[in-house]
């Protein structure tokens, strides 16, 4: 199993719009290294889901319902189903996740802009402890 996290901007795709779909497709990546880590999730792996702009906060849990397929907004690139998993109890926020030293090394904190990543299970699993 790997784990991942995705990203999205609340007002234009909120954790409470995907709990409300219960499924969708992630789409409308175009960014050539998060497309490879699309292509890279297999079904059944762990996503978390982070509400970037303002919030900063990791929110909830997913899973990869369907492995990569085209994008239907452009075929050219990379899109995958996703599942709600579960709601984090308590928000993880980017402050705490930068003060936690085991955190440290997260693709997140050294690329930033980046809206599909790969996580170790060690920070995924913090992650979870922190937002329990």
């Amino acid at each position: 199993m790997n784990y991942w996290m995705v990203k999205s901007e609340p007002g234009s795709y909120s954790w409470e719009d995907f709990k409300k779909a219960k499924e969708d497709i992630w789409d409308g990546v175009r960014n050539y290294q998060a497309r490879n880590f699309l292509k890279e999730m297999q079904l059944g792996d762990k996503v978390l889901f982070y509400h970037s702009g303002k919030e900063k906060a990791v929110v909830g849990v997913a899973e990869v319902s369907e492995e990569h397929f085209p994008d239907p907004t452009d075929e050219k690139w990379e899109a995958v189903k996703l599942k709600v998993n579960s709601q984090l109890k308590n928000p993880v926020t980017l402050h705490e996740i930068k003060a936690e030293d085991a955190l440290a090394d997260m693709l997140m904190l050294r690329q930033s802009r980046l809206s599909v990543m790969s996580m170790e299970k060690t920070e995924f699993d913090l992650i979870l402890k922190m937002g329990s």
